[in-house]
């Protein structure tokens, strides 16, 4: 038997958002049953989150858990990582352009 209690009222989400110092918003996905037809809904919650060592990232899953409403948004604190994102993902600003002497008029056509 473990001598660390379980807490209660936790979760497991992806991180969406890293931008701020010691803050994190995870998302939850969940399902909920429609009152009238009885269909699973798949539903989702974001939750700002404290991480006082900004060790999570984006994309990584992780363990949440309510406290103390530590600002007006925030009051669930990061347990721990669970998995860590594999890969980031890059957007490129342009596509390449490719030189067929061709205008752009003629290309859409």
């Amino acid at each position: 038997m473990s001598t660390r209690a379980a807490i209660k009222g936790t979760r497991i989400g992806v991180v969406v958002s890293d931008k701020r110092d010691k803050t994190r918003t995870v998302s939850v996905q969940y399902q909920s049953i429609h009152p009238k037809y009885g269909k699973y809904i798949a539903r989702s919650a974001n939750f700002h989150v404290h991480d006082e060592t900004n060790e999570a990232g984006m994309g990584d899953r992780v363990e949440i858990a309510p406290c103390r409403p530590l600002s007006k948004t925030k009051s669930w604190r990061m347990l721990r990582v669970i998995e860590k994102a594999t890969a980031t993902v890059e957007v490129a600003t342009e596509a390449p352009v490719e030189a067929t002497g061709a205008t752009a008029e003629e290309t859409n056509e």
